[in-house]
């Protein structure tokens, strides 16, 4: 850790757009909220936002310089892409970066057609159940087989993928499995996977992997080439700005070229192509522009390119050391808790976490914890299944095969799909030991007060939770419309 680094991790971490933002609580107090859904989106950092306002004045398309405005948004939007490419320790002779709508969705469902595509002998994709299901319905789509590897069984509970069941994956399917697509991190419990290591096992059978480093581009550092032994680089990684403190900003595939260079784009329009004609049109070679069809979201993209930049300025292995020891300290407090559930295996020398972890208290609904951390604690948190329904649905039929005894696996997995959810907390650069404090205090005051939860909320249909005398007016404190109003009454 150098002392410029902590001293910039101070002053970013600190300073979120909305970090301080109150409400209303249902015991009538007014509270500054406690944010701990990082995963699902993160706070915007200040710097991005005062970047954009430094930058707006200017605005312009790009791909073009003849005018200040357009020199301007041209160069700082290819910038970016340089930028991105330096965040994940991608060689920029062999990789490009290029941006997509809809982030890591957007970024995995072009991956999927264009290797679909580009390696048409390969027709099989191997994947894990801990994904999300943006890594997973993508393949699912474009490949007519797609194989789910587990987890792992640690000392007491699900850590990372099972690497032995990889490799015997790999080892049936060899040549016909086009790559192997892996989370980083995984959005429901925070663990990792050793995503060099399966490059390793996945190229030793000629197939390719592809990361998906939506939950992990944040809070671990990345390095997809350079490293001593090749074949533990990484060919694809996707990710998204929503996630690296820059929300709006679009998502990211960082690709080897050569995967993506020799078939036309899977998206055309303005600006990848060289020359139009009435009955044919050819395609530009340069990357990314090849791959950027249509007018780009420049202002997500500085967006991102300024939060990177940030990060880079703290150096992700800080931050990294900093996180893992919030991390422990979470599952420590939580651990106190009577009658909480922990999923994923909690022993960090087996498991390393990173920005999430998920958990449950015995007897009560994930919906009505979850709305209760609002309503009486300020405590934003996400719950249900968080879009991974085979991973979330193991774990808890992992908990229940403990403690039901006699139970057929038939009947397991109907309860499991009954009480199928869960409660997330997510952290991010500015989560402190006192947000963890602020959570931990109010899980111990809902277990021992699980009575008086129930009695105030109302269960819909949905799942959901609602208070029966407490009602939240979001229009009072936003809405477009209004601050539209506002504004021209000025």
């Amino acid at each position: 850790m150098t002392p410029r680094g902590i001293e910039v991790l101070k002053k970013i971490s600190c300073n979120a757009v909305g970090l301080d933002s109150e409400y209303t609580l249902a015991t009538g107090e007014l509270k500054s909220r406690t944010y701990l859904d990082s995963t699902a989106s993160t706070l915007r950092l200040q710097v991005v936002d005062d970047v954009l306002q430094h930058y707006l004045p200017h605005y312009s398309n790009t791909h073009s310089l003849l005018h200040f405005g357009a020199k301007l948004s041209t160069h700082e939007y290819a910038w970016v892409h340089d930028m991105v490419l330096e965040f994940v320790g991608a060689d920029p002779e062999a990789y490009t970066a290029f941006f997509v709508g809809q982030g890591t969705t957007a970024s995995i469902n072009r991956v999927a057609a264009t290797l679909r595509e580009k390696r048409p002998d390969r027709d099989m994709v191997v994947t894990s159940i801990m994904e999300h299901h943006s890594n997973d319905l993508p393949h699912r789509k474009h490949f007519p087989e797609v194989v789910h590897v587990p987890a792992r069984m640690a000392k007491t509970s699900i850590g990372m993928v099972h690497l032995e069941r990889l490799q015997e994956a790999l080892d049936t399917h060899g040549e016909r499995v086009n790559y192997v697509a892996i989370t980083g991190v995984s959005n429901v419990t925070g663990i990792i996977n050793p995503i060099h290591e399966i490059a390793e096992m996945a190229h030793a059978v000629g197939a390719l992997v592809v990361v998906d480093g939506a939950a992990m581009a944040a809070h671990q550092p990345i390095k997809l080439s350079g490293h001593d032994n090749p074949a533990r680089n990484i060919d694809v990684l996707c990710f998204s700005g929503h996630k690296v403190y820059a929300p709006g900003s679009p998502g990211v595939v960082v690709t080897l070229k050569d995967l993506f260079a020799d078939i036309e784009p899977q998206v055309v329009g303005g600006g990848m192509v060289e020359n139009v004609y009435l009955n044919r049109h050819t395609t530009l070679e340069k990357f990314p522009d090849r791959e950027e069809a249509g007018t780009p979201n420049i202002c997500g993209a500085i967006g991102l390119g300024a939060s990177l930049y940030a990060l880079n300025q703290v150096g992700m292995d800080t931050l990294a050391k900093e996180e893992a020891r919030t991390i422990q300290y979470a599952l420590d407090r939580l651990s106190e808790i009577p009658n909480i559930i922990i999923y994923g295996e909690t022993d960090g020398s087996l498991c390393k976490r990173a920005g999430a972890l998920a958990f449950n208290l015995r007897d009560i609904e994930h919906g009505l914890t979850a709305a209760a951390l609002n309503d009486y604690f300020g405590v934003a948190v996400r719950n249900e299944c968080f879009c991974a329904h085979p991973y979330v649905r193991e774990m808890i039929t992992e908990v229940l095969a403990e403690e039901e005894d006699g139970l057929t696996d038939e009947e397991l997995e109907m309860m499991a799909d009954l009480h199928r959810g869960m409660v997330r907390a997510s952290f991010g650069i500015y989560s402190t030991e006192k947000d963890v404090d602020t959570l931990a205090e109010a899980l111990r005051h809902i277990a021992n007060n699980r009575d008086y939860y129930i009695e105030n909320y109302t269960r819909l249909d949905s799942g959901d939770y609602i208070h029966k005398t407490f009602q939240f007016d979001h229009s009072q404190l936003f809405s477009v419309r209004g601050a539209v109003d506002e504004w021209l009454e000025q």
